[in-house]
């Protein structure tokens, strides 16, 4: 059988997706059940363990399919990016089409259309919500909960500069496997920001340098960089804000921060992930 990817194959020994069959060897293949997150930010692990690493995290309204549920954990896969993985089944309800995203970095739900309302939970951008009429400066959803209605688009609707969507989350702390405003890691910032202006893009960095843009040849002192091009080392992702300019998720300064390009290859060569591997420049 051939190998593939745990993070992107709904597969283990005992359980497989039934589309697997004949691909991959299990002892039972499912059809799997269709699901949405209900909760605000759900970790997703690699094992049904709370103290697994956090590969990545599902928000709310996010749509999934879940191949199983033993011990409260959920072993599902995210219609968003294909990612596999572990969760809590708590938080998953009823599958839903979502009509509009959240559009700025976070907002909250309410009980009621009032802003003195205690709020029920805090959801990022780009969390899903089905909205089924107004109430005043509010959208009120499918579940009852209210959202400012300013704070939303429909889907479809689009940011113009996924670089000003990442430029907003300056100073955001870092968090391994994190994509919300509340902490993200350098593929989780990409991701997030490209999702915002309708660019689907995989999760991890390696994934992203496979999938994304087209290859720019590197100038002997970084020159013909723009605005937009994704800068790549084995493990690490940022994005240009101009040509001498890197705004990146990073383990150096614990955030998300801008900064001299050459300065940071020059810190990341020596100090952690070693020499950029490619510069991808997305079309348009």
């Amino acid at each position: 059988m051939t190998a593939f990817d745990r993070r992107l194959t709904p597969a283990r020994p005992d359980l497989a997706a039934a589309s697997l069959k004949g691909r991959v060897e299990a002892a039972r293949f499912v059809e799997g059940r269709p699901a949405r997150v209900v909760a605000p930010i759900v970790p997703l692990r690699g094992a049904p363990r709370a103290d697994a690493m956090l590969d990545t995290e599902l928000t709310y309204g996010e749509p999934v399919t879940i191949y199983d549920e033993t011990g409260g954990w959920a072993y599902l896969q995210s219609a968003r990016d294909g990612y596999v993985g572990y969760a809590p089944a708590e938080a998953f309800g009823t599958p839903a089409a979502a009509t509009h995203r959240v559009a700025v970095l976070r907002t909250y739900l309410y009980p009621g259309p009032g802003i003195k309302l205690p709020p029920i939970g805090l959801i990022p951008m780009n969390a899903g919500l089905t909205v089924t009429g107004l109430a005043g400066d509010f959208a009120v959803t499918d579940t009852g909960a209210h959202v400012v209605a300013r704070h939303i688009r429909a889907i479809g609707e689009h940011a113009e500069d996924f670089v000003a969507v990442a430029e907003a989350y300056r100073g955001t702390p870092y968090l391994w496997g994190g994509r919300t405003s509340l902490g993200l890691d350098c593929s989780g910032l990409v991701q997030t920001a490209l999702e915002a202006a309708g660019i689907a893009a995989p999760r991890d960095t390696d994934m992203q340098e496979r999938a994304l843009g087209t290859a720019v040849p590197l100038g002997a002192e970084l020159s013909g960089l723009r605005r937009g091009d994704l800068m790549f080392w084995k493990g690490h992702v940022g994005i240009m804000t101009s040509p001498l300019r890197l705004l990146h998720a990073n383990g150096h300064h614990m955030m998300v921060a801008e900064e001299d390009v050459a300065e940071a290859v020059a810190r990341i060569a020596a100090k952690s992930f070693g020499a950029v591997t490619s510069v991808r420049r997305l079309g348009g």
